[in-house]
């Protein structure tokens, strides 16, 4: 069934992929932007034409996320397809790439296959799954990454899990770099961090609790870059979140290594201080780190350092996270809070708008060579409308995701998200 055409008018469009930001107006027709008007309005419109008045809010691309976690297959009860395609759609995410960390993994053509057929059945967001780099993500023998590649996958990690055995993370990023396939990997010393349940320091020997000393992080990302250097593959570096591995990652970005790097929207609001009297929803892989870090990363995404950030959405259920800290399940859901918890570096002046954007829209889609992340005549009508000042309480229990464990719950934000719109349909708002 199409969708009727639509009309977005009165809106201040933000196009990172242009470097639009202004007033406009943008014309949908079957699920493809026909075309967009910068500096004016749309003129005459037929009558079969839907036109939503903008009132000058913000009209931005939709949200591309490469790192979202899901329960399906296996573990339903944490989060489905569907409930995390609801969750992206009322953040405005209309792009979500799924981890393969499931049971079974994602380590088969044929898993691949299941979560692309499943999203296609449910019709909301675009679902793109990516592939184990080794089998069931265990760090031994290399996946069949041509043939997931073929699949449809459009990266390969192991997630959580860093490869500790050098010679098989070698194996991973040349064969990669043969079939043209990037590789995401969490720069880790795994033996300093074994254990850990919050980064070393002053505040962790107060709690008492088992902790990773934050130089695991760049420790890990030197041996990284340096198999980059070996092989010539392609690297995402998932997730940074410490001062010392950024200037790790600032001398590969240097010497032009083919290498990216990714933060999460928490590490980027919170700091380890957060945790307060032991609350679980703060307990995060890779912890939470000094308030130094945090600074470091927003200064890193203001330079374009760090040019992707993430919700790193990963849903745990009230009984994995009732539990003492060091024994409570990591993670925190995010496709929800994701964009209002990015425009608070937006309210405080820390980093321009347009380059906030860039981080959630073009930047990923242009890594994964998607045809999403941009306002443009022929490009797919993934749009979101915006209120970027609009007051929110986040309440966890009102999420739509499953799991409920958001370490936002309760905090004020600003930024609401209007409508989502995704191939020309409303799947959010209206």
């Amino acid at each position: 069934m199409t969708a009727r055409p639509l009309a977005f008018t009165n809106v201040r469009l933000v196009d990172p992929a242009s470097g639009y930001d202004g007033p406009g107006a943008v014309i949908v027709t079957e699920g493809v932007v026909a075309d967009v008007v910068q500096g004016g309005d749309a003129g005459a419109l037929s009558g079969d034409v839907e036109v939503i008045d903008g009132g000058g809010k913000l009209l931005i691309p939709g949200l591309v996320d490469l790192r979202v976690k899901t329960g399906e297959p296996g573990d339903e009860p944490k989060e489905t397809l569907k409930s995390a395609s609801l969750a992206a759609a009322a953040g405005g995410v209309t792009s979500i790439v799924v981890q393969p960390d499931t049971h079974p993994v994602v380590d088969d053509p044929s898993v691949a296959d299941f979560i692309l057929r499943r999203a296609r059945d449910i019709e909301l967001v675009h679902v793109y799954p990516a592939g184990a780099a080794t089998k069931g993500c265990e760090g031994k023998r290399m996946a069949e990454i041509g043939l997931m590649r073929e699949a449809g996958c459009v990266y390969v990690t192991d997630v959580d899990r860093p490869i500790v055995d050098s010679k098989v993370f070698q194996r991973v990023l040349a064969y990669a770099k043969q079939f043209g396939v990037l590789v995401a990997h969490r720069p880790l010393d795994a033996w300093l961090a074994a254990g850990a349940a919050a980064t070393s320091g002053e505040f962790a020997s107060r709690m008492g609790l088992p902790a990773q000393p934050a130089i695991a992080e760049r420790i890990g990302l030197e041996r990284d870059l340096a198999m980059v250097e070996l092989t010539g593959a392609r690297l995402l570096v998932d997730q940074v979140t410490t001062e010392g591995a950024l200037e790790t990652l600032k001398r590969g970005r240097d010497r032009r290594l083919p290498v990216v790097a990714t933060t999460s929207i928490n590490h980027l609001s919170f700091n380890e201080i957060d945790i307060g009297d032991y609350r679980t929803f703060c307990k995060l892989d890779p912890p939470l780190r000094r308030e130094d870090d945090r600074n470091a990363l927003i200064e890193a995404v203001a330079s374009g350092l760090v040019q992707i950030v993430v919700s790193a959405h990963a849903p745990a259920p009230a009984e994995d996270k009732r539990r003492p800290y060091d024994e409570a399940a990591p993670g925190a859901v995010g496709l929800q809070t994701l964009l209002p918890a990015l425009m608070t570096l937006h309210h405080e002046g820390r980093v321009p708008l347009i380059d906030l954007i860039r981080t959630v829209t073009s930047a990923p889609a242009d890594l994964l060579g998607l045809p999403a992340g941009r306002i443009a005549k022929g490009a797919p009508a993934d749009l979101v409308l915006f209120d970027v000042n609009a007051p929110v309480l986040v309440d966890a229990d009102k999420l739509i995701s499953k799991s409920k464990n958001s370490p936002f719950d309760g905090r004020r934000l600003q930024g609401k998200v209007l409508r989502t719109v995704v191939d020309g349909r409303t799947v959010y708002g209206g």
